[in-house]
This record gives C-alpha cells, structure tokens and sequence, in this order.
C-alpha cells in the first residue's frame, strides 16, 4: 500500500507540474478543458460517421498509422512519401471536407447550435413532421400507392441509409407522396426521416426472420417489421393492393389503421414517449400481429 500510494503522488505531483495545477479552479479548469475537446470529437464522429467523410476520415488514419510504423521500422523510402503526403494532408482535408465544413458553418451561422448539441428538432417540430406523414400516408392510401417511411430513433441506420440515395429535405406530405409514385426512380424502397428531415430515400431493409408471420404479408410488410427487429426505429407502411395502412415496431405489425390511429401512435411513440418517459404507448396484442 506504501508504494502505491508513493506511486500514486509521483503521478499526482507530475500531473500539477505539466497541467499547471495550483489550485481547485485549475483542476475545475482543467477538466472542462478536456471534457469539452472530448464533447466537440464525439460529436464530429456522429455528424462525420455516416457520410463519405467517415470514410476518408479512417483513410486518413491509416495513412497516419503507416507512417509510425515507417519510422519506427527505419523505411526511409515509405517515410520520405508519408512525409510529402503529410505535409499537404492539411490542404486537401479541407477540400475533400468542404460539404461537411460548409454544412457545419452554415448551421452555427443560423444558429442552429441545438443541432451539433442534440442532433434533433424539438417535440414541435416532430408533431409538424407527424401530420406531414399522416396526410401523405392518408392520400397514398386512396390512392392504392405503396409507401414505405422509417423514423430513425437512438438506433443508427447508416448502413441502410447507404444502401439509397440521400435526400436531406424538409419533411412534407406533397414530397412524400412525389418520391412514391409508381415507376419513378426513387419509389422502390424506403424513405428514411432522420433529424425530423427526409435524410435518404429508395434505401433497402432487411426482411423480417419470423417465420410465423402471414403468407399474405408482402415484401413491404416484412421488410417493415425486419429493420424494426434489429432496432428501435418506427415503420409506416401504405399497402399497394389494399390501399390499408400498417405501422411495425419493436418487431411487432399493427394493421387496418385510421387516420387517427396512425397520428396517435406516432405522437405517443415519438414525441410523448421521448419526453416523458411515462407517455402512453399504443397496444398491440402478444401474438405479434393484429
């Protein structure tokens, strides 16, 4: 016990030094210092991690990690090119992250800080995005359109997101309905809201493993209820032969809803349940189906 807490003071003492600690305040400072810098990278990580960017990024670390090995080993060859790369690197992040860095700016000059902060709109702006879904669900229904709409809640679906095409528009029911009329380029699939935003459309799901689902469910159906197994996400489906709307969640499908139905259950879901941990949710029978 006496060597460690020797050991334990050598390291506090050397920590004051290098840290320039006098006094509580410093400590205080010290850690606000480093929990903020530690803050602003992981959200960087989140804003970056679903992009084209995350891709570079992790290019760049391999680069970066080369050259350690290089030098380390005594490469001369490979550390002279590293080098070169290296010196430029700063130059070229810039322009290969110029959307990214743009985006970012853009927001902070509109003051969207509770956007890098928390990374979604209010309980208002989710109820305003629940009626543009329910009117655009309500019309494709009348108007035998197949529809497919996933609300991505903690549960990150970037890899589905990359399986379409990013769309990263303000949610409304006239676009909705535009992007699922039949033999257009971006119906086939689903349309992902990310943000309180339509973040990607045409994306593809994967398909349901229960077995004990109905043979008359389609692919829409099950490719609904996969995606809801693997995460905590909310499916809206618009059945293209029957024009009836469904909702999945949790794994769990939910038929023949109306209008009003379908606006209570998604308030319930994504605006009463996130704010108050006691908000009502809808009830589904335990067999799965109903």
């Amino acid at each position: 016990m006496q060597v460690f807490a020797i050991t334990f003071q050598k390291v506090i003492e050397f920590l004051a030094g290098y840290l320039n600690i006098d006094s509580f305040w410093d400590i205080v400072r010290t850690l606000l210092d480093i929990g903020i810098v530690a803050f602003v990278f992981f959200k960087l990580i989140q804003i970056l991690r679903d992009s084209r960017a995350w891709q570079i990024l992790k290019g760049v670390i391999v680069i970066l990690i080369i050259s350690v090995v290089s030098n380390f080993l005594g490469f001369t060859t490979i550390s002279y090119i590293i080098g070169i790369i290296l010196q430029v690197l700063p130059v070229l992040l810039v322009v290969l992250f110029q959307p990214e860095i743009r985006r970012a700016l853009e927001g902070m000059g509109k003051g969207q800080l509770r956007f890098f902060l928390k990374g979604q709109a209010g309980s208002h702006g989710t109820s305003k995005i629940i009626d543009e879904v329910v009117t655009a669900t309500v019309n494709m229904g009348k108007s035998r359109i197949g529809a497919l709409i996933i609300f991505e809640r903690d549960t990150n679906l970037g890899e589905i997101i990359r399986t379409g095409t990013v769309v990263d528009a303000e949610v409304s029911s006239q676009l909705l309905q535009l992007i699922f009329v039949p033999n257009t380029p971006l119906h086939d699939g689903a349309v992902i809201i990310r943000d309180n935003k339509v973040y990607a459309a045409a994306c593809f799901l994967p398909l349901s493993t229960n077995r004990t689902l109905s043979k008359e469910l389609g692919t829409r159906h099950r490719a609904a209820l996969g995606v809801t197994e693997n995460s905590d996400c909310v499916s809206v489906i618009v059945s293209e032969e029957t024009g009836g709307i469904s909702i999945a969640e949790n794994g769990v499908l939910k038929q023949r809803l109306t209008e009003k139905e379908l606006r209570e259950f998604l308030y319930n879901t994504l605006v009463k349940t996130d704010n108050d941990s006691l908000g009502r949710r809808f009830k589904f029978r335990k067999d799965g189906v109903k």
